[in-house]
């Protein structure tokens, strides 16, 4: 049955808060579509797990009719989490989990902040986890909510993500088809990418993508894209600028030596670098072309050989919606 949450605070407006970097982790399994974890320093606070049941998925800000929502049915699985707060704020929680989930296929749906929810309103109609496992600031949180398409029918996961003085709070509710019984796949295997398919960008990019831009070159030790021709490039352009209402992110990847924090940076601006290039050197409208970083939370290979490190520093290009 979904939790209640408790009330705890309501009303009561606390001092500015900072929060940190991160990133989820989808996990792969051909018999569960996607559980969901968040890496270390982020803890587990609860979990419940329904294997058929319905989610009534926000879709909209809450109005006095209600709030808009869409039904999902499958297996339904909620998830609070918790880590200490070293810096940053709400929105640094949420931008790196909505880029990993559109990596995975994910079309955001609804996205919104505090008031633009609908505040104390919206907060008390959505579905969260009881306090203290997940604490909610009614003035100050943000929630996602986004879909994506699989054979076993339609698979949704809603985020909301919020924080106290001390510590950062994201429940993530995920439902969908669960076909069978599986174990927790190994976590240094998760979020592999898919490997390189034939044909051209486009085609690849038209049946869904995601596409790796295998032949990118950045000046060593830097961010920056070495001043040269790259035929995947202007390949992604032509494709861009076929249909102005084409949309891509360009997802940056790292290999997992360092911090999070420090990959999730270096990521993000090398997949910048790559943006400006299609619009400076290209001439793709900047409307059609976001950059985001996910640091090392997706690798295609091990992590164990200097092969796989290689191939994991990478740069993706997703489609979105429009």
């Amino acid at each position: 049955m979904p939790a209640t949450a408790l009330r705890q605070g309501a009303g009561r407006r606390r001092r500015p808060v900072l929060t940190a970097v991160t990133a989820l982790v989808l996990i792969a399994h051909p018999a569960f579509a996607a559980a969901l974890d968040l890496p270390a320093p982020w803890a587990l606070a609860a979990r419940t797990e329904t294997p058929a049941s319905s989610y009534r998925l926000p879709i909209g800000r809450w109005v006095p009719q209600g709030l808009p929502t869409r039904e999902i049915e499958g297996a339904v699985t909620r998830s609070a989490f918790q880590r200490p707060l070293e810096g940053g704020s709400t929105l640094d929680l949420l931008t790196p989990l909505r880029a990993a989930l559109e990596a995975h296929g994910f079309r955001p749906l609804f996205q919104c902040e505090t008031e633009s929810c609908g505040g104390f309103d919206f907060r008390y109609a959505a579905d969260v986890l009881p306090e203290p496992e997940m604490h909610v600031d009614l003035g100050d949180f943000r929630f996602l909510s986004a879909l994506r398409d699989t054979p076993d029918g339609p698979e949704a996961i809603s985020l909301l993500v919020s924080r106290s003085a001390a510590t950062g709070f994201v429940q993530l509710v995920r439902v969908g088809a669960r076909v069978q019984a599986a174990p927790v796949p190994d976590l240094s295997a998760s979020s592999k990418s898919p490997e390189p398919q034939p044909g051209t960008i486009g085609d690849r990019l038209s049946d869904g993508g995601p596409v790796v831009l295998e032949d990118l070159a950045f000046a060593s030790g830097s961010s920056r894209l070495e001043d040269r021709s790259y035929p995947a490039l202007a390949d992604l352009a032509d494709w861009l600028k076929v249909d102005a209402a084409r949309r891509v992110a360009i997802v940056g990847h790292t290999d997992a030596s360092g911090s999070l924090e420090a990959n999730v940076t270096v990521s993000r601006a090398r997949a910048a670098s790559v943006r400006e290039r299609l619009i400076s050197r290209h001439g793709v409208p900047e409307a059609q072309v976001t950059a985001e970083g996910v640091g090392y939370l997706a690798p295609r290979d091990t992590n164990r050989t200097e092969d796989g490190r290689a191939r994991n520093r990478r740069v993706e290009v997703v489609p979105t919606a429009p």
